[in-house]
């Protein structure tokens, strides 16, 4: 039987083709615009939120349309890069499209949350496979030595995705309909087929490869139950419920199981012995952590701009661009002093405490706080979110050898979208939680209750009896503060993994084919 091929062992790929700039340029065009559909959507759908919510009602499952994309798509990347290994990159890289485009086109024909959760989770599943994809196809298109330059314009298309995605969320769901902030995917998914379709030429290599089905499977179940335990414990069941219990066991025994299945798996979906490095290890928490505020942040910070401070979905976007801009700023700039220096301890330390100061900040806001106020609260979360975005990739790319560094980075970005989904689940929690508790104090159970499951959005609440109004934009005001209280305690954490990490040699290009530099082991 023909023994699959460790990725250690193929030689590298021979680039027999040189192209153009202008024809890696056009193909390019074609993988920005699929890269852009997988970052757009969360930042999209994130203003269009409460309306959605008010719409079609389940504000106690208003994480899980954030919550199902993220979990999706962290389980679907690594299988769609073996696809891509067995079956050659454009066919999966353009299927993966499709079944995005499907997932887009489902989500907005969804008539409840349910629906809607269940098609998110297939938009999810095909959004696995567009980043990944199109990291790999300019792996195949471009030489290592011209790669630097072509990555660079994929980095360009984030802070468009955060600037923009917020905007046009709140423009579309103003003007047209909160479905069309899913609808838009299907024009520039298919332009994106399009372009792919006509001017990508691949050199056609397969490897035989083993898909870990099993190791997905387990990690698909620890993740999902853990995930449904945040969400429903103290909500939907109790504490010490059966169903809240079993899910608890149920998480630890795929966990466990999955431990074992990638330690004796030929290719393992997460190489466990990545983690032996203790950089590697911080870093991976520092990212878990830094998605973990990032996806609470773009998912709650809407609701109090719309319900509290009374923004429009539109406005809404615009009241985010302090958050984004503060990342953005600090993140360039944070890239360029690890460039000239060389050093990156002290970022993720100064950033781990910001990004803990700026949640807590937000936790303080209420009924009366000024959009002045709060934007201020929103650069600061920022800043401390942009100091770690990129150089906590770094210190992951530095703490393991070359020939791990796709599974490296693979395990990080798995790690960043883990962080978002459990964030936005347990956060959910806290939220709707704290709101039904306020509203049942300010206008009785049976009204409070009535209040918090009803279909309301940010429109009808404006037409409400003035107690019923502020009662209910005080009960939000709560819940958003509970909900990033409990993420800066969480983000504590942060500080603790910054501290860890030690101050480690940067590779140089003489130094590509060489191991990592030692760690120090000082403490």
């Amino acid at each position: 039987m023909t023994q699959a091929v460790g990725r250690h062992r193929m030689p590298e790929p021979a680039f027999a083709q040189p192209r153009t700039p202008r024809e890696i340029y056009t193909v390019m065009a074609g993988l920005m615009l699929a890269m852009l559909l997988a970052m757009l959507d969360n930042m999209i759908v994130g203003t269009a939120m409460p309306t959605i919510v008010g719409e079609l009602g389940g504000l106690a499952h208003l994480s899980w349309v954030v919550t199902a994309y993220a979990l999706a798509t962290a389980v679907a990347t690594p299988i769609w890069a073996k696809l891509g290994d067995l079956w050659g990159r454009k066919g999966v890289f353009m299927a993966s499209i499709v079944v995005f485009l499907i997932g887009s086109a489902t989500s907005g024909l969804a008539q409840n949350m349910g629906e809607l959760i269940g098609f998110r989770a297939l938009q999810g599943i095909g959004a696995g496979g567009l980043m990944v994809g199109a990291m790999a196809i300019i792996g195949d298109l471009v030489p290592p030595r011209d790669r630097g330059r072509y990555q660079g314009l994929m980095a360009a298309v984030m802070p468009i995705a955060f600037v923009g995605g917020p905007l046009l969320g709140g423009f579309l769901t103003d003007n047209f309909s909160w479905r069309w902030a899913f609808y838009i995917n299907i024009p520039l998914g298919v332009l994106a087929l399009v372009v792919i379709w006509f001017t990508m030429k691949l050199p056609v290599r397969r490897r035989e490869a083993r898909i870990d089905w099993r190791g997905a499977g387990l990690l698909a179940v620890a993740i999902s139950s853990l995930t449904l335990l945040t969400s429903w414990g103290g909500t939907e069941y109790a504490w010490g419920s059966w169903q809240i219990v079993g899910l608890g066991v149920l998480a630890v025994v795929a966990t466990v199981l999955f431990v074992l299945a990638e330690r004796t798996v030929a290719e393992p979906i997460l190489p466990l012995g990545l983690f032996s490095s203790r950089n590697f290890t911080a870093a991976v928490v520092l990212t878990f952590l830094a998605g973990f505020a990032m996806f609470g942040a773009v998912t709650f910070l809407p609701q109090y701009q719309q319900i509290v401070q009374g923004a429009s979905a539109t406005d809404s976007g615009l009241l985010l661009l302090p958050l984004m801009a503060g990342m953005l700023v600090t993140s360039l700039a944070g890239g360029q002093f690890v460039t000239r220096t060389g050093h990156y301890r002290w970022l993720l330390i100064i950033g781990s405490f910001v990004m803990a100061g700026g949640l807590f900040l937000l936790s303080t806001m209420g009924v009366g706080t000024s959009t002045l106020t709060s934007s201020l609260f929103m650069v600061v979360l920022g800043v401390g979110m942009g100091f770690l975005m990129q150089t906590t990739m770094l210190v992951v790319q530095n703490s393991v050898e070359m020939k791990d560094m796709g599974a490296a980075s693979g395990a990080a970005t798995l790690f960043r979208t883990i962080g978002g989904s459990l964030g936005v689940s347990l956060l959910g929690t806290l939220y709707a939680t704290r709101l039904e508790s306020s509203l049942a104090d300010q206008l009785g159970a049976a009204a409070g209750g009535q209040v918090a499951g009803g279909q309301l959005t940010p429109a009808m609440l404006a037409q409400l009896p003035a107690p019923i109004r502020e009662a209910f934009q005080a009960a939000v005001a709560s819940g958003v503060g509970s909900a990033f209280l409990w993420a800066s305690v969480v983000a504590l954490v942060a500080i603790v993994a910054a501290v860890v990490i030690r101050q480690v040699a940067l590779r140089s290009a003489a130094d590509s084919v060489a191991a990592p530099a030692p760690e120090p082991v000082a403490v």
